[in-house]
């Protein structure tokens, strides 16, 4: 083949996997790692019956019903530590027809650690009823417990191995913009629901071999012939809902049921790409940057009953379905993305669009936690506590290190000690993953080959091996009711992310400070008559001042 048309061939393999990168970075990759909110989490997660301070937005918009004139701010940190050692199969050939021997054994590359950065992930919300006892209104943002992740881009001098499922995640920011509103027609029923946005920016660097399929002058992961793309995604713009109901049908017992829309993601990206150092990129240049990414977001239902028949104690157990089935596939259209200015090739050689298989399922989660309520002099505090577990959404012939999610279990402790009008909160959590192997036969994840041309005879699978995934999380937060202290917004006490069966110490109704108190003695001065009483009980005049 001609030197320069290969040249030309091999940088468009290098820009349409440039592309073609994108997705495995841009589905889930940690976006729902672990369940979010500092009291949430401090109780598992299970809190879709007992929601009722301004964090209803996330686990039950019904919850703001329960919720008064209410500010909220929270921040954790996601501290996702992840261990990937790669296999992979590798075929003897005959390096005279450049056939397979039919002998095969299994590499085993050097293990190596993903870590996230030190990175808030807030939670900011107000809540007001306007004045209304039926109705209370919240504007809200809150962002994803997601893994930032980061891999090495070299080990022990050599190019990491799992350089072609990611390098790094860092730059991406994404969040959740929202309007909720709750509405209780009566005391036994709660509804509520909100219209939110999901926005900001993601961003992946990722390796990929832009040795074309024939493998006449290279292989499948020669280093010289690897190219690193850099694609920002965003701004994204992706709308969605959420729905919640909470019933009250004794003084102990609540029920939540809540559904969050799926996000439908359609947004526009750019891509650069560093072309291999191979001496056949010598002449190849690139023209445009522009794509459009697609994909969806599962939408996920939650249900919950909660119990308060121990005095000062909420005890809940939820079940969460997330339905990640629809996540089964992502697209990436570019526009005009094109190689130029090639001797013995067309003008421009136009990237075409690709569609890549993501086969992912739908997966569940139970919860159970809750929280008590001591007395530290004149301060409540909440003890919270709180397990769950959940299935992975990945089946494990999909699963590589850019989208690393295991079966996890979840442990949550936390408090929220009470101040006046305030709530001051914290969270430690550590989520276990269970290790997964991936074995060479069942890997099903293959080295990218944008070009247009007949596929290998051989696929190289890339994801084969042991995975290891878990995280520590630490939150803090708080509150402020500015709700009337003697006029809570509904009875029992609400709002303060609290059930109490007595009055919070020091709060007294409204009050005229001139009258008399039940128990108080009045005071007499100099002209008020003296009354005696005989042994029965009966007044007894008697002349005379004191």
């Amino acid at each position: 083949m001609n030197h320069k048309i290969r040249t030309a061939i091999i940088g468009a393999a290098a820009l349409g996997g440039a592309l073609a990168a994108f997705p495995s970075s841009a589905s889930a990759a940690g976006l729902y790692f672990s369940d979010r909110g500092v009291r949430g989490l401090g109780r598992g997660g299970a809190l879709v019956a007992g929601s009722d301070d301004a964090g209803s937005i996330y686990y039950n918009p019904a919850g703001l019903a329960f919720t008064g004139n209410q500010f909220l701010f929270d921040a954790s940190w996601l501290n996702y530590s992840g261990t990937y050692q790669r296999k992979t199969r590798v075929e003897q050939t005959d390096p005279n027809t450049g056939q397979p021997t039919g002998q095969t054994f299994t590499r085993t590359f050097d293990t190596v650690e993903g870590t996230s950065p030190l990175l808030p992930i807030p939670t900011l919300v107000y809540a007001d009823p306007l004045g209304s006892k039926q109705f209370n209104f919240a504007l809200g943002m809150w962002a994803p417990y997601a893994a930032i992740t980061s891999y090495p881009e070299t080990v022990g001098g050599r190019p990491a191995p799992q350089r072609y499922s990611l390098i790094s995640l860092d730059g991406s920011a994404l969040a959740i913009l929202g309007a909720y509103a709750s509405w209780r027609p009566i005391d036994e029923l709660a509804l509520g629901a909100g219209i939110e946005m999901l926005s900001g920016f993601f961003e992946t660097s990722v390796a990929f071999s832009a040795c074309v399929p024939d493998r006449f002058i290279c292989a499948p992961e020669q280093p010289d012939y690897d190219a690193v793309s850099k694609l920002k995604v965003g701004p994204i713009v992706a709308p969605s809902g959420v729905l919640g109901a909470t019933l009250v049908p004794h003084d102990d017992v609540r029920l939540g049921v809540a559904y969050h829309l799926p996000f439908r993601v359609d947004s526009g990206a750019t891509v650069d790409v560093r072309l291999p150092s191979a001496p056949v990129f010598e002449n190849a240049s690139q023209r445009g940057n522009d794509a459009t990414v697609k994909f969806t977001l599962p939408g996920v239902l939650r249900t919950g009953i909660e119990y308060r028949g121990v005095p000062d104690t909420r005890i809940e157990l939820a079940y969460v379905w997330e339905n990640w089935a629809v996540h089964d596939k992502i697209t990436i259209e570019p526009e005009n993305i094109s190689l130029v200015g090639v001797e013995a090739f067309p003008d421009e050689y136009k990237v075409s669009d690709i569609t890549l298989e993501r086969n992912f399922q739908n997966t569940w989660s139970l919860r159970f936690g809750g929280e008590h309520t001591l007395e530290i002099g004149d301060c409540p505090f909440d003890i919270r506590a709180g397990i769950s577990y959940e299935k992975s959404a990945i089946p494990n012939p999909y699963l590589s290190a850019t989208t690393v999610d295991v079966d996890k279990i979840t442990v949550g402790l936390g408090g929220g000690l009470h101040i006046g009008k305030w709530r001051f909160d914290g969270v430690v959590a550590r989520v276990f993953g269970s290790p997964v192997d991936v074995s060479v036969d069942e890997a099903r994840i293959a080295q990218v080959l944008p070009l247009r041309a007949n596929p290998p005879d051989r696929k190289n699978y890339i994801n084969a091996g042991h995975y290891e995934a878990s995280a520590l999380v630490l939150g803090v937060g708080l509150t402020y009711q500015f709700d009337s202290k003697q006029e809570p917004p509904s009875e029992p006490p609400e709002g303060s992310g609290t059930f109490r069966l007595k009055p919070k110490p020091g709060i007294q109704p409204d009050v005229d400070p001139d009258a008399k108190q039940p128990g108080e003695v009045e005071d007499l001065d100099e002209e008020d008559e003296e009354i005696h009483l005989d042994d029965q009980g009966n007044p007894v005049e008697k002349s005379g001042k004191r």
